[in-house]
């Protein structure tokens, strides 16, 4: 293994550690209901950062002629990671959505 597939090894590797986490993220938006406890602006940043991540790869591709499974496998991890959190801040959409419906609701019963 040369230097350059070590460091996208190490690369892809930090990507899927990073990734393992929006499943779950995912998971307790969906079920929770509720947006308390997230951060819009942390997830935009973090879009933001896999979206220069992508944009780093595919100018390795075209400018520098990176290849090899390990460095398609990083490009594929940025790739499912900002599908990831996309849904997550979808879902943070409609949990405050959810929110505001219940809010008005707990207002409406306390005001007859």
């Amino acid at each position: 293994m040369n230097l350059t597939q070590l460091t996208d090894l190490f690369e892809a590797l930090t990507i899927l550690c990073f990734g393992l986490s929006w499943p779950i993220s995912i998971r307790k938006s969906y079920i929770s209901r509720t947006a308390k406890g997230k951060s819009l602006f942390f997830e935009i940043f973090l879009l933001i950062g896999y979206a220069f991540g992508i944009l780093r790869k595919v100018i390795q591709l075209m400018c520098l002629d990176a290849s090899g499974f390990l460095f398609f496998l990083s490009f594929i991890f940025y790739v499912v990671n900002f599908v990831a959190i996309s849904i997550d801040i979808g879902l943070y959409f409609r949990n405050v959505k959810l929110d505001r419906e219940r809010e008005n609701q707990n207002q409406t019963e306390d005001n007859p």
